[in-house]
């Protein structure tokens, strides 16, 4: 009768042990009944071993670059100050007798997310507006095969110019100094104008220190990677912009 109740023990309780920790207290067991399929037999033992396996942990150093790599991306999503969208800020501004600079912003208080200084004198482009309808082409070389780099169109360095059809020497990019950003605030509550803004110092004799400046909404078409356009948004003109500036890698 012994061996009897031992066998008959041992085909409804199905001990096992817990796989080790140190604060084990007694193996578990679980119950089944005689007519138990073998489905469900092999299913509970899956489901024990699952339950009852401890979680591996990262090491400390794997969890501390993952955390690093993970900031590192958001800042570069959240910090990218300098997209453009499909409506820009551009402001074209220059000495009398210096050079056209011309900058677009993605509103009128950010920093320029393109910015260049054309070869082309101020006044010069003045007597072409005059004409009515003034576009400025901006062309820089494709890279070639072995050198190629995932430069964006904007970030190119350096420029051949064309002021409707003629050429006007090289543009180059630059970065935005203190004398721009200055130039920039100073017109920042202006949506749509031209103007003169005062200089200072000695050369207002000379009449190098009074600044011109044109500032207007743009319209941004992204034709591919390598060619974008921008077109003034004039509401008093016929349609037609009075301004367009083109940026294609050819």
């Amino acid at each position: 009768m012994a061996r009897l109740s031992q066998d008959s023990s041992k085909r409804h309780f199905h001990w096992t042990k817990k796989i080790g920790t140190e604060d084990d207290e007694a193996p578990t067991f679980k119950l089944t009944s005689s007519n138990t399929s073998e489905e469900e037999k092999r299913e509970n033992v899956r489901t024990h071993v699952a339950m009852s396996t401890p979680r591996r942990k990262l090491p400390a150093v794997a969890v501390s670059r993952l955390r690093s790599v993970l900031t590192a991306f958001g800042r570069n999503r959240t910090g990218q100050t300098h997209a453009l969208g499909p409506r820009v800020v551009g402001t074209l501004f220059g000495n009398r007798r210096g050079h056209v600079h011309f900058a677009f912003q993605r509103d009128p208080n950010s920093p320029p997310a393109f910015l260049v200084e054309l070869a082309t004198p101020i006044s010069g482009l003045v007597r072409e507006m005059a004409s009515g309808l003034v576009r400025i082409a901006l062309e820089c070389d494709k890279q070639k095969e072995e050198e190629k780099k995932t430069v964006r169109l904007l970030e190119e360095p350096v420029w051949r110019t064309y002021c409707n059809g003629k050429k006007c020497g090289f543009a180059t990019r630059r970065e935005c100094s203190a004398k721009e950003w200055k130039v920039l605030k100073a017109v920042e509550p202006i949506s749509m104008g031209a103007g003169v803004l005062p200089g200072a110092g000695a050369e207002d004799s000379a009449g190098d220190g009074e600044l011109m400046y044109m500032r207007a909404k743009f319209e941004r078409i992204i034709g591919s990677r390598d060619s974008e356009a921008f077109y003034m948004m004039n509401p008093d003109s016929n349609g037609a912009p009075e301004l367009s500036i083109y940026l294609l890698r050819v």
